[in-house]
């Protein structure tokens, strides 16, 4: 398995496929990194035959089995076209799709999905598995927006909060080598929450915005030490909206890559405000990076 300097270790990538257009694109991106990584592409439809099973007759459970096999072989014929020397496998699961993805990805795998499902009306963005594999993954997601075969930027751009988004940063560092494209680091300083530090204390507000700046300074001259060929820029911006400024910055990169916090919510752990928000608007794919270090922290943008 393939590593880089800091210990990064790149496993299979594992995309879903249930039919839709979405996914179908979602999949030739996908082929398209696992050629860039030389690692495998692992194709798997999620039936959850098993949690219709008081609903499915076993006709309908195998015209389910059936017509999934079609849609696998199609998609791996179509990604073997693409890429003649990449290792294709599929993968009929009878388990949920969300779930199913995340076992074929294991512990080291990165998982791929399209922004919209079968089911819903075009204006629909990110469907119900796309975020749940967004939320409940232990390794990369990735979901893809936007067309596979869009123009090069050759910038891939990392939404950097603070010290704990290393590992984030690390993930776009190795994308961006992948890419032989720049890495921008972005910092983006929510407006509101800067008034309302200063209606409490004067001088909190510039303390704050100077040790984000010199937070992102500092892990970028990690990057430059780790990765010395790549270009590594650094911004900080600021804005009423972090997830409108940071969509506004995907026009003009080909990945954007974030720590995906999650939220503790009333139906369990969802993506927070600014990730839900990039991965329904980004004009380019978004990986969100699980963040295990600050967990226990909300997402306050």
């Amino acid at each position: 398995m393939e590593s880089n300097r800091s210990g990064l270790e790149l496993g299979s990538v594992v995309v879903g496929v249930d039919g839709s257009e979405p996914a179908r694109r979602a999949a030739l991106w996908a082929s398209d990194e696992a050629a860039r990584r030389r690692r495998p592409l692992h194709i798997v439809y999620g039936s959850d035959i098993d949690g219709r099973v008081l609903d499915l007759s076993a006709e309908d459970a195998e015209r389910v089995r059936a017509k999934a096999r079609e849609l696998l072989d199609g998609t791996a014929a179509a990604v073997q076209d693409r890429h003649p020397a990449l290792s294709v496998s599929t993968e009929f699961s009878r388990s949920g799709p969300a779930m199913s993805l995340r076992r074929a990805a294991g512990t080291r795998g990165t998982v791929v999905v399209g922004n919209r499902g079968p089911g819903g009306f075009s204006t629909l963005t990110l469907n119900s598995v796309g975020l749940k594999a967004a939320a409940e993954a232990r390794t990369p997601v990735i979901v893809v927006r936007g067309s596979c075969d869009e123009a090069n930027h050759g910038v891939v751009l990392a939404a950097v909060r603070d010290e704990y988004d290393l590992d984030c940063v690390r993930h776009a560092a190795s994308a961006a080598e992948l890419r032989k494209a720049t890495l921008r680091l972005l910092h983006v300083r929510n407006l509101l929450e800067a008034v309302s530090s200063v209606a409490r204390t004067l001088n909190k507000s510039d303390a704050v915005a100077g040790a984000h700046e010199q937070s992102l300074e500092a892990l970028a001259q990690q990057i430059r030490d780790e990765y010395p060929s790549l270009t590594v820029q650094t911004d900080a911006l600021e804005g009423v909206s972090v997830a409108g400024v940071l969509v506004e910055a995907s026009r003009h990169a080909d990945l954007l890559v974030m720590g995906g916090l999650r939220s503790p919510s009333s139906i369990g752990r969802t993506p927070g405000r600014a990730t839900h928000g990039l991965v329904h608007h980004a004009y380019c794919p978004v990986e969100l990076i699980p963040r295990h270090s600050d967990e226990h922290r909300n997402e306050a943008s």
